[in-house]
């Protein structure tokens, strides 16, 4: 049986129906030459322009809903050759710097003379109100950028790589783009943010790179390896590392082995066997970090602390005084610690007062004129250690002086930190990295506090720094279980405990008007129905929050129907009804929208997990505003897969953060991911108000599951040593 012979017809894009920027795919309506109506065109482009000239070839095909469609599979593009086609062709924003009204201005002045104006005499621009040198300068070059990407999309849309990561591959690339892919495809796994193995190794195969050649394998075990770093991994055993890549590879193991050894060679992973005698395997970073955390932690321990000797039970007599508050018995012991102990940890959950002893701890050692500074891992836990201190607290990242210009971290052994003592809040949060370079920038004769709660998730990134250190033994622990008189007529606060206790929270209150609800529902379209009217209207009309700022939903899925993703797009309906936007990976942007930063970007300085705000969108410049406590910060919108709609967050992305409101939805359906850690630490982000939708199965599942999956980690094992 033959196929039937593929059809060429032309015409120009009318508007782009859909794209979907992770594949290409694109659905376009086309004026076709010859045809009345326009033309639904389906198929994978390079990045569509309305106003685009096109040659397509493909078949014609019956869609049971939309009818009559032309499925593309090839197509070529053409500049426009109409004064109609000019203008839509400049006003979809490809070329910064012309947006719909400039565009409108040049095509009704040029005409059908306007790209070549913009092509060989891009001067003459100037003669238009609104264009000045600085803008010319700018469409002139990205008008060049344009040709030159064009060329690189069209190389890579032909070895499988969509159009939305062409962009980035030719900034970080250049005019070396594609020369550099044909040489070695799989540094695009590694040098590009959100292109995987998996996407280069097709480009690979089809340039011809063998399945079973040992530069696969070796590109293939990095990929493997920051994939469990990615689950929280700061190294993997040898031997199920050897599988996993075997199984991924489809190659045989003895391969697998000998590009393992070949790149340990090369101090790209690091081998190294632990006391029970296995080997671990980790990437070269990691095992830097972790080895020098144990390291920079027992010399603090041995380095005698530069502040004068203070006598424990009179000052802290003192500062009960001066905070106005009684210490309970395990407070004063938590205190006494901090002021006798070079490195100590306080952990606890709400309620047990965290707080209160660091602000006695504060008082004393600022009484004996020592440098106090005070750190959180994220932006949001540093504002709220600050407003219950009343003393300045930084970010890591600030405290530290990143400079993405200057190279990274300003502050480390070379330019230690002026301080006498160093506290840290929410340190469950501190990930091996981060660990590493904060201890690296930690005079040796001071004190180190570390404050937090093991019972939420673990952090992020890579590593359990704060459980493996209690775990050691290398330091005093103090554990707070008592929750205080004015904290326990919280409902949030008693559930909470009850929760970390294995018990299930108290679902019912006889209060009229309680922090704490459970509604029970098991139907998930009826259970993002209620959250959107939640959200909207029961619960700003209640309790007087604002549905954008102050409640925040959410959820333990990113697929779903009460998943991240799918409530987002409802939220954003219900919330921020859809203007003119940027579309970017399937998602529209507006302005107002409630957004969140999903990687580190140091350059910004905007942190995986910060929420901010949409200010403005200028399609001329082709940037979006976005605002961060207080904080203006502007991105491309090439730059936009970093960024994702935060109407509803998971609550791995909510950790180090408190909102006044919460709403969490707990469905059967999400049984896998259920864990009482992921629950204590959904419902302790709510600080006046914590809302449950769904099956009290579920609640069940999760509260009596504390089978936490194991990170892979020798940090215990080192500081025990």
């Amino acid at each position: 049986m033959t196929s039937a012979p593929l059809v060429e017809i032309s015409g120009q894009i009318e508007r782009i129906t859909f794209t979907n920027e992770e594949n290409g795919y694109t659905i376009a309506k086309v004026k076709v030459y010859g045809y009345p109506d326009l033309v639904s065109a389906v198929g994978n482009f390079t990045s569509p322009v309305p106003g685009e000239t096109v040659e397509l070839r493909g078949e014609w095909v019956h869609h049971p809903k939309f009818g009559e469609q032309f499925r593309v599979v090839h197509y070529k593009s053409k500049v426009p050759a109409s004064v109609n086609g000019i203008r839509k062709y400049l006003s979809s924003g490809l070329i910064r710097g012309i947006g719909p009204k400039i565009a409108e201005r040049i095509v009704g002045y040029f005409g059908k003379a306007t790209l070549d104006v913009i092509e060989t005499d891009t001067e003459k621009l100037t003669q238009i109100d609104g264009i000045g040198p600085r803008r010319v300068s700018m469409i002139r070059q990205a008008w060049e950028e344009q040709k030159e990407i064009r060329d690189v999309m069209l190389f890579l849309q032909s070895h499988g790589v969509h159009s939305g990561y062409a962009v980035k591959i030719f900034r970080h690339y250049g005019k070396d783009a594609i020369a550099i892919v044909q040489e070695n495809p799989y540094r695009l796994a590694t040098d590009i943010w959100g292109i995987g193995f998996i996407t280069a190794d097709k480009i690979a195969e089809k340039l011809g790179f063998a399945r079973e050649s040992e530069f696969r394998a070796q590109a293939g075990i990095l990929y493997v390896l920051h994939g469990l770093s990615d689950d929280g991994h700061v190294c993997y055993p040898k031997d199920g590392l050897i599988e996993k890549c075997r199984e991924l590879l489809e190659i045989p193991s003895s391969l697998v082995d000998t590009a393992l050894k070949t790149i340990a060679e090369e101090r790209r992973v690091v081998i190294e066997t632990s006391e029970d005698k296995t080997s671990y395997v980790f990437l070269e970073k990691f095992h830097v970090c972790e080895s020098l955390i144990a390291v920079r932690i027992h010399r603090l321990l041995q380095i005698p602390k530069q502040i004068r000797n203070i006598h424990a039970d009179a000052a802290i007599k003192w500062a009960q005084q001066q905070i106005g508050i009684e210490l309970a018995e395990n407070q004063v012991a938590a205190v006494r610690c901090a002021i006798e102990n070079k490195v100590m940890v306080i952990t606890g959950g709400p309620g047990t007062g965290k707080t209160t002893i660091i602000a006695a701890v504060i008082q004393i050692f600022s009484q004996v004129n020592a440098r106090i500074l005070l750190a959180a891992p994220t932006g949001r836990a540093a504002k709220r250690m600050s407003e219950a201190t009343g003393c300045e607290a930084k970010t890591i990242h600030r405290l530290l002086s990143y400079s993405f210009k200057k190279g990274g971290f300003q502050k480390d052994d070379k330019n230690p930190l002026e301080c006498d003592v160093l506290i840290v809040d929410e340190a469950s949060m501190l990930d091996t990295v981060l660990m590493h370079h904060l201890l690296k920038a930690v005079p040796p004769e001071a004190t180190l506090i570390l404050v937090g709660d093991i019972h939420q998730l673990p952090s992020v990134g890579a590593g359990s720094v704060l459980s493996d250190i209690i775990a050691s033994d290398i330091a005093p622990v103090v554990a707070l279980n008592e929750i205080f008189r004015q904290a326990s007529t919280s409902q949030i606060i008693v559930n909470a405990h009850r929760i970390n206790r294995g018990q299930m929270p108290f679902l019912k209150s006889s209060a009229p008007l309680s922090d704490f609800y459970f509604i029970e529902q098991e139907d998930p379209d009826r259970v993002l129905d209620t959250i959107l009217r939640l959200v909207k209207d029961r619960i700003p009309a209640r309790f007087g929050l604002d549905p954008v700022d102050d409640i925040q939903v959410l959820t333990p899925m990113h697929r779903g129907t009460v998943g991240a993703g799918n409530l987002n797009t409802a939220l954003q309906k219900a919330l921020n009804p859809v203007q003119e936007g940027v579309v970017r990976g399937g998602r529209t942007f507006c302005v107002h929208d409630k957004v969140m930063q999903i990687r580190n970007d140091y350059d910004r300085e905007v942190f995986n997990g910060d929420i901010g705000r949409i200010l403005s969108i200028d399609p001329d410049e082709q940037k979006v505003c976005i605002g961060f406590d207080g904080r203006e910060v502007h991105y491309e919108f090439t730059d936009l897969d970093e960024i994702t709609l935060a109407y509803a967050v998971s609550v791995h992305k909510s950790q180090g953060s408190e909102y006044p409101a919460i709403v969490l939805p707990i469905l059967t359906q999400h049984y896998m991911l259920l864990q009482r850690n992921l629950i204590y630490t959904a419902v302790t982000r709510g600080r006046k108000l914590v809302v449950m939708i769904g099956a009290v199965r579920a609640l069940q599942i999760g509260v009596h599951n504390n089978k936490t999956e194991k990170r892979f980690t020798l940090l215990k094992e080192r500081l025990a040593r």
